[in-house]
């Protein structure tokens, strides 16, 4: 049963706040940051051959846009423009494996988008095909990506596990009509259902869903008829993202009608809804908004506190480098973040031009290195032993997080967290305000810059 939460508790901690798939978060990195100082960086991963590789690739290519999307992608039926962004994609590959060298091993890939199966047969083939050449791909490595059942079918699922994806994950939303209808993302529920079944019948090792709170049409009765659905269908993990309305960071979301749309507490109890529904199907809750079943490399790393958190979300397999390649990738390379020109225009001139298309980064400190231990270990595993730090930076805690300390004594009062001598640890209650607890770590919030592109954290 859901803890009870008040109205006003919930308000309290209702702030804007990053949801830490890096820390410190893209708004802190630096525009200064630029194709030398990525070159530097792969200059250096060049020496630590031992070193394992996670690659991204951003497939931006949708047939139509959603009101809702936040994504960065773009609308096309040029076929033209996808064998351009293929051949730029193969440019940009071969740059940075003229200075890594080829054969390098790597524990995941993940296309994300966008969406990556508006790509035709072919296309698909050429692109995993450039990355299987490029890199040696560990024989356990998680080979992902996304898609829209609305362009999918078995046949194209049967297609993409043969052409060497073991894990798919199909964006759903919601099942109801009208909330479809809202976010302009019309559905058949017999089409999903169709591709879900495909996706099983084809052998994955995982088959994900995707869904969104907060939607406007949604109700508790209309959600709980999608949740009861989807854990009837039983996929291997669920994703359940909190819907954020930025028009000004995306102005699509300006079709969105915010006036049938829950927000603040009646949001919050959705979620609560959400996580009671999971958890009696017999599925882990993890980190912020993620489901897994019991037998799941997510719900085990949880038990074994070894999960990691990436740009690309949970993970289990977590490697020390992330290169990403295409419009808008976000890397992470030997300390350094590293992003590509969003833009379609930019980026291809930055390849075009012959070099990287790097616009923007940061270059991690030793500081940014421990709070980033803590962050991800308070996002990842509910807990901040105090002997990690202790081992890594050979101080205690309360120098090490004097300031963060500082912040604490409110989160414990209210019950979010705990405090001994062994570890900072997230209570039951603290779980739904857990990006909260993170914050108190954060070194780079309070600034201007850092908060028109947050969500808030209910």
């Amino acid at each position: 049963m859901a803890i009870p939460i008040s109205e006003n508790f919930v308000e309290k901690y209702n702030q804007p706040g990053p949801r830490y798939t890096s820390y410190p978060t893209v708004p802190a990195w630096q525009k200064d940051f630029g194709p030398a100082d990525y070159e530097a960086a792969l200059h250096e991963l060049a020496g630590r051959p031992g070193d394992e590789l996670a690659v991204y690739l951003h497939v931006p290519f949708c047939a139509k846009a959603c009101h809702y999307c936040g994504c960065n992608m773009l609308v096309t039926h040029d076929r033209d423009e996808v064998t351009g962004y293929l051949d730029r994609f193969e440019t940009e590959l071969g740059r940075v494996t003229d200075i890594i060298g080829t054969g390098r091993r790597t524990a995941q890939i993940h296309w994300g988008g966008g969406t990556p199966n508006y790509l035709k047969n072919h296309e698909i083939e050429r692109a995993l095909g450039l990355l299987y050449e490029a890199f040696d791909v560990a024989p356990d490595a998680e080979v992902a990506l996304e898609i829209d059942p609305r362009i999918g079918s078995p046949e194209q699922a049967a297609f993409l596990k043969e052409a060497g994806f073991n894990r798919i994950s199909l964006g759903v939303q919601d099942f109801e009509p009208g909330v479809q209808k809202a976010i302009g993302r019309k559905q058949s529920r017999d089409k999903t259902l169709d591709v879900y079944r495909g996706c099983r019948d084809a052998g994955f090792a995982g088959v994900n869903l995707d869904l969104v709170y907060g939607l406007p049409g949604q109700t508790r009765e209309s959600f709980t008829a999608t949740l009861d659905e989807v854990i009837g269908l039983a996929p291997d993990r669920v994703a359940c993202f909190s819907y954020a309305h930025v028009p000004w960071v995306r102005p699509n979301q300006e079709k969105v009608d915010t006036t049938h749309m829950l927000t603040g507490y009646e949001k919050f109890a959705l979620f609560q809804l959400t996580v009671d529904r999971f958890q009696a199907g017999d599925y882990t809750w993890i980190g912020i908004d993620h489901f897994a079943r019991k037998d799941d490399e997510l719900s085990v790393a949880l038990a074994n506190r070894a999960l990691h958190r990436n740009f690309m979300g949970y993970a289990t397999k977590p490697a020390p480098h992330m290169l990403a390649f295409g419009m808008s990738g976000i890397g992470d390379v030997c300390d350094r973040f590293v992003q590509n020109d969003p833009t379609m225009d930019g980026w291809s001139r930055g390849v075009d031009a012959g070099g990287l298309p790097v616009v923007k980064g940061h270059v991690l400190s030793d500081d940014d290195r421990l709070r980033r231990l803590a962050v991800l270990n308070i996002m990842c595993n509910l807990e901040l032993p105090w002997e990690l730090t202790r081992a890594a930076y050979a101080a205690p805690a309360n120098e090490l997080f004097a300031d963060a300390l500082a912040k604490l004594p409110p989160l414990v009062d209210d019950g979010l967290v705990t405090l001994d001598d062994d570890a900072l640890r997230i209570t039951d209650k603290g779980r739904y305000f857990v990006r909260n607890v993170a914050m108190a770590f954060d070194a780079y919030l309070g600034k201007d810059k850092d908060r028109p592109v947050f969500s808030r954290t209910v």
